[in-house]
């Protein structure tokens, strides 16, 4: 007899049980690990075979390549001493929600071909409405409704398009982008705005971006001054991007004040809260969503600071008609007896891809295991964990805070050059005990320090500020204060 080319029902037990206990492990172990990989480039690559094998390989051999070629160049996101960029953190839950929804391989590009992708996704998108204080205007009941995306960047531009359509009377998508349009965020907005103006035939020379305030939050004055000058101008404005947690500090833009100067001229108004949205959960933190209820788009990233795997960007309209018309197209082939009908959200037409996988299934596991208290105690924990860090940024005189630091990301520096501090970066991450990331601010180079990893604690906090003073005493001197 032949060997079967497919796992067996037992194979796939064994192998899956082997997976699981390597993961747990990994979990166990992960702080172990450099965190940032210490590999050159092309060193992974020259690792591995130059052709694909003709025969298969058993699941036992495949996991020990992993172990010994793929896991040196990791750079460990779920580790609690990954202090970079934005969290990604992820669960147990998460994890065992994406294998059952990879198990069942759902392809849920219409109602029809899979009704529970779309329903249990509209009703986890109304719970996560609820959890966060959402307006009611993006219910599903009301004339709005939630969809899951990729990213920020996708829901970003999901937003732009429908704005786009609404500002043409729906004539772009059938001539062509005719009219001058400009969109306006600030100048600290996530860099996806920009690819997603040139991505959407706006125009990268189309997009404003408006100056900050001290905080490095818009000022909305001269957004409005900017808009009506492209008015006498002949341009058509038509969309706003404001940020509530932008990457670089974590600043606020005012959406009360932009809220209003988009009803004003009658622009869309899109609000992106790719990380800090989740912090919403706890009812004294949002009052940074305050305004919102003026807002046609919101989006954040339950996989950045929500215990859910990449990728999982929740994506909201307040008018759910003018997104599907936007992105509707319907060929023969995808018509069925649900189709056009109100009972039923096709979610095909609320993003770019028609395919779309049962996410929502790792977000439904995740809130389950969890509950609105244990996740509010999470964020709650990583902030009052990020809030020690400040106090003892702001107790030495060796460093200098950069921003405002409300919640969980604290930008500071040495007291020294762009130069040292860039050195100082440099040696903490060399170390592999850590990873840190850096912008800059009012034109100097700035550490930044993100608390989120599912497993981050006091420790963990402690031993960064340690080996922080460390290396600025070794590079400029000093006494602790």
């Amino acid at each position: 007899m032949e060997k079967p080319l497919h796992m067996t029902s037992q194979q796939f037990r064994d192998a899956g049980k082997r997976l699981i206990d390597w993961l747990a492990d990994y979990y166990e172990q992960v702080e172990s690990y450099s965190v940032l990989a210490q590999v050159v480039p092309g060193q992974i690559r020259k690792t591995l075979p130059p052709e694909p094998p003709q025969q298969g390989t058993d699941f036992e051999t495949i996991l020990n390549a992993v172990n010994e070629k793929v896991m040196p160049g990791i750079t460990h996101w779920q580790s609690p001493n990954f202090f970079a960029y934005f969290p990604a953190n992820t669960s147990e839950p998460s994890v065992l929600g994406d294998l059952l929804s990879s198990g069942l391989g759902v392809q849920g590009m219409l109602w029809a071909t899979s009704p529970a992708c779309s329903e249990v996704e509209t009703l986890i998108l109304d719970w996560l409405a609820g959890m966060l204080a959402l307006p009611e205007t993006f219910l599903s009941s009301a004339r709005g409704g939630g969809v899951i995306q990729d990213s920020a960047s996708s829901s970003s531009l999901c937003a732009i398009l429908a704005a786009r359509e609404r500002a043409t009377g729906f004539r772009s998508n059938e001539d062509g982008c005719r009219q001058e349009l400009v969109a306006y965020t600030s100048t600290q907005a996530h860099s996806s705005i920009e690819k997603d103006v040139k991505v959407a035939g706006i125009g990268r020379r189309n997009l404003r971006l408006i100056d900050v305030d001290a905080k490095f939050a818009m000022r909305p004055e001269l957004l409005e001054k900017v808009i009506e000058e492209d008015k006498r101008a002949a341009k058509l404005p038509f969309l706003v991007c404001a940020t509530i947690g932008t990457t670089s500090s974590l600043a606020f833009d005012p959406l009360e004040a932009i809220g209003r100067i988009c009803k004003k001229h009658n622009l869309w108004l899109h609000v992106d809260a790719a990380m800090a949205g989740t912090a919403a959960l706890c009812p004294e933190f949002r009052h940074m969503q305050r305004g919102l209820e003026l807002a046609d788009s919101y989006c954040f990233d339950a996989h950045k600071w929500m215990f859910t795997n990449f990728d999982c960007s929740c994506f909201y309209v307040a008018d759910r008609e003018t997104l599907t018309r936007s992105l509707d197209v319907l060929p023969e082939y995808l018509r069925n007896q649900s189709s056009g009908s109100d009972a039923v959200f096709e979610y095909r037409n609320w993003h770019v891809p028609l395919g779309r996988r049962f996410r929502a299934l790792k977000l439904w596991f995740v809130i389950q295991h969890y509950g609105v208290a244990g996740l509010q105690f999470l964020v709650r924990r990583h902030v009052e964990l990020a809030q020690t860090f400040l106090r003892w940024v702001q107790g030495d005189p060796r460093f200098e805070l950069m921003a405002p630091a409300p919640l969980n990301l604290i930008c500071f520096r040495l007291n020294a050059s762009d130069e040292t501090n860039e050195e100082l970066l440099r040696r903490l991450n060399r170390s592999g005990k850590f990873y840190f990331s850096h912008t800059r601010l009012d034109g100097k180079y700035t550490i930044r320090f993100c608390v989120a990893q599912t497993r981050t604690e006091l420790k963990h906090i402690q031993r960064a500020w340690d080996a922080i003073g460390k290396e600025a005493d070794a590079l400029v001197g000093g006494c602790r204060a």
